[in-house]
Order: C-alpha cells, then structure tokens, then sequence
C-alpha cells in the first residue's frame, strides 16, 4: 500500500475517479468487517493518495447499508491522516445551483439505525468528541490552497437524511427550516467517525439536483444533466489543492 496520507472518498457519480492512476488495490478486514471496497493506491495530480469507493464496486451499496466503521479504520489503518470526503447532493441554495461544488461548514444529522460510534461496547473507550466544528481544519485549507475558484460555493449546512429514497418536497421545507441548504446521504457518521480517530475530514459537496420542490420536479433529469459538469468543477478542485497538502 503508498504511503499516501491523503485519501478520498468517492460517492454517488464518483465510483469511479476519472485522472486517478491506480498503483495497486488491497483488500483488508477490520473489527467491523470489511469496508466498501479495496483500498486503491495511486496518484492524482502527481500526489499519492488513496481512493475508496463509498458505495462498493459497481455503486451497490445504498447508504444506510454501508459499512461505516470499517471503512474509517482501514483508512486510519492505512497510514491516512486527511480524509476528502466527496458527496452528490441536493440544494435549497439559490448560491449553490446544479453543477458546483460546495464546502460546507456545518452538518444537522437526520439518519437513524447506523453505526454512529466506535464506543459501543464495554471494550471501547467512551469518546464525547468535540464537534462543535465538525470539518475544519481541513476545509478551511483546502478553501485557501484552491483560492478563488469559479462554480465552488463555501458555506453551508449540509443536512444527511436516511435514503436511498430521495426527500419529499415537505421533508424539504423543514430541513430549510432547520437552517440547512443541501441534502445528502452519507456525511454521517463518516464525519463524526473520522473525528473519533483524529483523523482531518472535510467534505466537497457536488450538487447534481435543485432538492425536491425546489426546481422543475424531474430530479433525475437534472442529474442527468448537470452531474458530469460538477465532477469537473470537482477534478478541478482536486487538482488544485493535493499537491500542496500532501
């Protein structure tokens, strides 16, 4: 396995990293089972890295099935210290439209039933992490290694609900509510996981849809559409920044 201190975490239209160079693949095991899917070394934009396919080969795995916990460990086990964590969602931001990429600041948790902490056995240390601030350091770096950059949004609160379905134009209206301006699946626990093992995590949102009842209604048109242009305005993203944080 590289060396990379550095991995990313691909999800929904980034099972697959178009640019990244695969060096070697290992399937490893942890306490929690298996992760999602081998761990990939390899090189993005001349950096190493290591790349984890959220969803399992083939996009499989919806995302109250995966297998949270195991894949934060084998990361940490791997040597990783920094966690990009990329997510499609949708947004109630007019600031945020499809086809950007945003940086969040902030994260309200809607999941259920999924495996929220590494201490949940009499085995396990008890953790009562500090989450006030649940992505920085991280995202603030990457916010100034890109600088200015067009079609990336910094801000935000990102709301994670249960899925796969996606949200009601009700369930909508209450999570803008709740102050939230996009909507994912996956962020939690990932986030709060990768926390208890002091690892650095952020995440850059991709926004693929306006969140239902907020655009046309033909939510999987509009990912249709606008899903390639925000991997591109992520590949750009990524350029920038590994380089200068590895």
């Amino acid at each position: 396995m590289s060396q990379a201190r550095i991995a990313v975490i691909g999800g929904t239209a980034m099972n697959e990293w178009p640019g990244f160079e695969a060096a070697g693949a290992r399937d490893v095991d942890t306490p929690w089972g298996a992760p999602s899917a081998p761990l990939q070394s390899g090189r993005f934009a001349d950096t190493p890295v290591i790349f984890l396919a959220r969803h399992g080969p083939g996009h499989h795995i919806p995302p109250h099935r995966i297998n949270f916990r195991a894949n934060m460990h084998a990361l940490a086990e791997a040597g990783v210290t920094r966690v990009i964590a990329v997510a499609a969602v949708g947004s109630m931001l007019d600031a945020f439209p499809p086809g950007h990429i945003a940086l969040p600041d902030d994260v309200v948790d809607y999941t259920w039933g999924r495996s929220h902490s590494f201490s949940d056995s009499a085995d396990a240390p008890l953790q009562h992490i500090d989450f006030t601030v649940p992505f920085d350091p991280l995202r603030g770096r990457l916010i100034a290694l890109a600088g200015a950059e067009e079609g990336r949004h910094d801000g935000g609160v990102l709301a994670v609900t249960q899925g796969p379905r996606l949200e009601t134009a009700a369930e909508v209206r209450r999570l803008v509510k709740d102050g939230c301006g996009m909507v994912g699946m996956t962020t939690m626990p990932e986030a709060a996981l990768a926390r208890e093992l002091g690892l650095e995590y952020a995440v850059v949102t991709v926004c693929v849809n306006w969140a239902a009842g907020m655009g046309s209604g033909d939510i999987h048109g509009e990912i249709a559409e606008h899903a390639a242009r925000g991997m591109a305005r992520l590949r750009d993203h990524l350029s920038a920044v590994l380089p200068r944080l590895s």
